[in-house]
């Protein structure tokens, strides 16, 4: 099956679509797994900010010469490095030197499991550099003691500032006047010991820490720092619900981007098959600058063209033509005139040949000019102009007017209703003289012409019994000068120009002209089919 120019350029676009849809698949996965990072990052930076808090604040209280000594101690307590590194040495990078002026935290890891924190002094000039491997229950109480320490150390005003400073990250810290209602006695009775108790939340993948805290000369209040939640990662159903919808929202927009293409590429296709059926002012709306236009101005570019040089071609034609009858019509004078001044038998045989080929050739030009005239009405847009026609009072009128010229046939009219047609009957009448004459010059015997009405066409055979067309020929013999070397010679008449005006004139109507086998006198079979138009 032949593919139009419409169905290879649309899948082309397919093919692209669909590689632009896998390729879109797999960044819509990388956005989400960039995405899941970027939430990994943001909670380990939460859970950071508030610890990293607690031990900057500590370590500005205590004096310059005591801090080595001190680090040293937590560090060790805290089975984690901790130290103090100078802002210049580090020469970190323009965005990280904002976000520590901030009050942010950096996060780096080091290692498969190894971590290292970084928050900038409230001094402005050191770094407090803390590296670890993994959070372990020690680390988690030992954190839980210096929050309650530094927050007992000062009277109520003050801690509740500090407790607020604390409350910036993920981290909850809060103080309680009352005990936590989760314990129970004996858990209270450990935490007056001065121990952290430490609580797993199953159901929420969590951890809380709770601390007595007795301030001098205040009441006795509980610290609860916690939920500690553990990071979840998107959940796969979430990822493919979001792959899911991502996806259809691209379908859809491509689904709307092909559209509008192909109903284009429709317009574009419908006007080829238009000038290619000879309706060469025939032009395509161009819409937009980008390749569709382009495409849509080249298209009207080479119509503009092609009908240009058709039309100079159809008015050289038509000017030689009429260019002829004038030295056409002296020398039928001159004949005339020599006939008319000689009696001799032999040189009035050969004036009357010569007047025969004069006959000829002003025929010869009188079909050339009706095929230029249809030629250059088509070029130039101009319409048939329809009116009700009795076809069957056409086919009579032909059939009269050739019986005298072929009175050896046998040629007629099959019985039947009248039909009605919407027509130009000076085209549509040479378009039947032609087929009917063209069938007379082949016959041997007999001429059928029949009439078929249909719902939405009109038929009309005209049938012969002579040697009938090739197959392989009956393609060709529409064409201009067109004859063939068998039973349709040139010694059998015609110029080649009849069938080629029966064709125009049928493209002219929107109809069309078909040859086949005669099925009852077997010879050729010529078909024309007009639309019926209201």
């Amino acid at each position: 099956m032949r593919r139009t120019l419409a169905d290879s350029t649309f899948l082309r676009v397919y093919v692209m679509l669909a590689a632009t849809l896998v390729l879109a698949l797999g960044v819509a996965m990388s956005g989400l797994a960039l995405v899941d990072k970027v939430r990994l990052e943001h909670y380990r930076e939460s859970l950071a900010t508030a610890p990293m808090l607690l031990l900057t604040e500590m370590i500005e209280d205590i004096p310059s010469a005591e801090r080595d000594a001190w680090l040293k101690e937590q560090s060790m307590g805290l089975d984690m490095s901790m130290e103090l590194v100078a802002l210049a040495s580090l020469s970190p990078g323009y965005f990280s030197r904002i976000r520590m002026q901030r009050g942010g935290v950096l996060v780096d890891q080091v290692s498969e499991h190894g971590w290292r924190f970084r928050r900038l002094m409230p001094s402005g000039d050191q770094v407090l550099q803390v590296s670890m491997v993994g959070m372990t229950e020690r680390q988690l109480r030992g954190l839980t003691r210096l929050a309650g320490g530094w927050l007992t150390a000062v009277k109520a005003g003050e801690r509740q500032i500090r407790l607020e400073g604390l409350g910036e990250g993920a981290l909850p810290i809060a103080l309680s006047r009352e005990p936590p209602e989760v314990l129970d006695d004996r858990q209270l009775e450990h935490l007056a010991q001065g121990d952290v108790l430490m609580r797993l939340l199953p159901e929420h993948w969590s951890v809380v820490m709770f601390m007595e805290l007795r301030p001098p000369g205040e009441p006795v209040c509980w610290l609860t720092v916690g939920p500690l939640a553990a990071y979840e990662t998107m959940p796969p159903a979430l990822q493919a619900s979001l792959l899911v919808v991502l996806m259809a929202v691209l379908a859809v927009v491509i689904y709307l981007i092909v559209r509008g293409i192909e109903a284009r590429m429709a317009r574009l296709e419908m006007a080829a098959t238009r000038l290619a059926n000879g309706r060469l002012e025939t032009r395509v709306k161009v819409e937009s600058g980008d390749f569709l236009g382009r495409v849509g101005m080249a298209f009207n570019g080479m119509a503009s063209q092609v009908q240009s040089l058709l039309r100079a071609q159809q008015d050289m034609i038509r000017a030689v033509s009429h260019e002829l009858r004038t030295p056409v019509a002296r020398i039928r004078f001159a004949v005339q005139m020599v006939e008319d001044m000689s009696e001799d038998p032999l040189v009035r045989r050969q004036l009357q040949g010569v007047d025969s080929d004069i006959d000829e050739l002003d025929d010869l030009i009188d079909e050339i000019l009706t095929y230029a005239r249809l030629d250059s009405e088509s070029i130039n847009g101009v319409d048939a102009l329809p009116a009700p026609l009795e076809l069957r009072e056409i086919c009579e009128r032909v059939i009269d007017a050739l019986m005298p010229l072929h009175g050896n046939l046998d040629v007629h009219l099959v019985d039947g209703d009248e039909i009605e047609i919407n027509a130009d009957a000076r085209y549509l009448q040479r378009a039947i003289q032609n087929l009917v004459g063209n069938a007379c010059r082949h016959a041997h015997q007999q001429v059928t012409v029949s009439l078929h009405a249909e719902a939405r066409l009109v038929r009309l055979d005209v049938e012969d019994d002579g040697d009938g067309v090739p197959p392989e020929s009956r393609q060709d013999i529409f064409k201009p000068f067109a004859r063939l070397d068998d039973s349709r010679a040139r010694r059998s008449g015609g110029y080649g120009l009849g069938l080629s005006i029966v064709q125009k004139v049928m493209a002219w109507h929107g109809g069309s002209v078909t040859v086949d086998e005669s099925p009852t006198l077997h010879g050729a079979r010529f078909s024309l089919i007009l639309p019926r138009r209201p």
